[in-house]
């Protein structure tokens, strides 16, 4: 999941992008060292449902 798919799913450009810099800490943490790059912009869904907390419609 990018933050383009957050804002098409209505959150603003920089909620978008938070949630993304905090779903990539999270990964860090739980030991995935691939998403200590800057140039990483894709993070696991489950990772972002956890953050905000609601569950996201698998279809589109």
């Amino acid at each position: 999941m990018s933050s383009k798919d957050l804002e098409f799913l209505g959150f603003k450009h920089h909620q978008a992008v938070t949630i993304i810099r905090q779903a990539k800490i999270i990964m860090v943490n739980k030991g995935y060292p691939y998403y200590n790059n800057k140039r990483i912009g894709v993070v696991p869904r489950h990772i972002v449902e956890e953050i905000i907390g609601i569950p996201l419609n698998q279809e589109e």
